[in-house]
């Protein structure tokens, strides 16, 4: 499985794992993780320590409620500069675009002087890294970017820390650089989101399952500043996974129309693609303000996870019997 990043919408993935956790059918080899699905992966694989897949359900509901939980505690307890903006203002600071703009503005320690993460803490509060370390039962991979040689780092099970994580979710406009053994780490989503080449090397497994935080229907060309920020940052988080998909694609060709032999090194691999509907925006709430990617409300992460369990529930009708067989995904359509 490859899991996708984007923020609070990667309670869409919590609910894809929880609705693939209830299928006995499934075996999961390993899991790639970018950002927000960086931390899926890890609890995912923390929870299944046992073979226990209702721990690890358990487990994946507790980080999300946590996470709201902490952001709801400490909305009050921001810096100077936000308690100036307490009443109608507060209301625009919510909204995804404007935070976005200011961040844009203002440096990390501006906004959060004492580089406060509240993900960060809940992380380390429901993961035990050292036994994940030692007892995972699913090959992990996370990724991150090293920001001194614009290069993918991908973090395999024996090298997952709380560190690694946060380095995999640091938005350079929210956080500071996280730094391991040395070198200073961003979000892993502009070097792929997600990553799925180490699926294909360390993995046997000829299926990938690819979780998506984003619909792959067609949008309409932005028209507002908000609108066009929001979607230069999709397609700069998208690109290197477009371009993975474009390099499956080209060898599935190969392979196909046998150019060259499948053997260890060059596998035809089939590629599963769960996606939130073109109707994913409505999700959670009529109100704007409750779609962004910003919004810790639970309900908000509720009414994502349902929309992960509906859409995985829709793949496993329409598509399971392609497992092992064939992609259920068009990928020469995708590319």
């Amino acid at each position: 499985m490859a899991l996708q990043g984007g923020a609070a919408h990667g309670a869409f993935v919590w609910g894809v794992l929880d609705r693939l956790l209830d299928d006995d059918r499934l075996a999961i080899e390993g899991v790639s993780g970018t950002s927000s699905g960086a931390v899926n992966a890890a609890l995912l694989a923390s929870g299944m320590i046992g073979g226990d897949k209702a721990r690890a359900q358990k487990l994946l509901e507790t980080f999300w409620r946590q996470l709201s939980e902490e952001f709801t505690r400490r909305r009050w307890n921001t810096p100077a500069l936000l308690r100036l903006l307490r009443f109608q203002i507060i209301r625009i600071m919510q909204k995804e675009a404007f935070f976005d703009v200011m961040s844009r503005v203002l440096l990390p320690y501006h906004i959060n002087p004492a580089t406060m993460n509240p993900l960060r803490k809940v992380i380390g509060d429901c993961i035990d890294f050292e036994g994940l370390r030692e007892n995972s039962p699913i090959k992990l991979f996370i990724n991150a970017t090293n920001i001194a040689t614009n290069a993918n780092r991908v973090f395999e099970t024996s090298e997952i820390t709380l560190d690694a994580v946060c380095a995999s979710c640091c938005l350079p406009f929210l956080f500071d650089a996280v730094t391991i053994d040395g070198e200073a780490y961003w979000d892993g989503g502009y070097m792929g989101n997600p990553t799925i080449y180490p699926l294909i090397y360390e993995c046997q497994s000829l299926d990938v399952i690819v979780v998506l935080t984003s619909t792959l229907a067609p949008k309409p060309a932005p028209k507002t500043s908000a609108d066009i920020l929001n979607r230069i940052s999709e397609v700069s988080f998208k690109s290197a996974f477009m371009r993975e998909m474009r390099a499956i694609s080209f060898v599935t060709d190969l392979i196909e129309n046998g150019h060259v032999a499948s053997d260890a090194n060059l596998r035809k691999i089939n590629v599963h693609i769960i996606a939130p509907p073109a109707d994913y925006g409505d999700a959670g709430s009529a109100d704007p303000e409750d779609q962004g990617a910003f919004n810790a409300k639970f309900s908000h992460f509720e009414a994502l996870r349902d929309s992960g369990r509906a859409a995985t529930e829709n793949w496993l009708d329409e598509s399971f019997e392609d497992i092992g067989k064939k992609s259920s995904f068009d990928l020469k359509g995708m590319v």
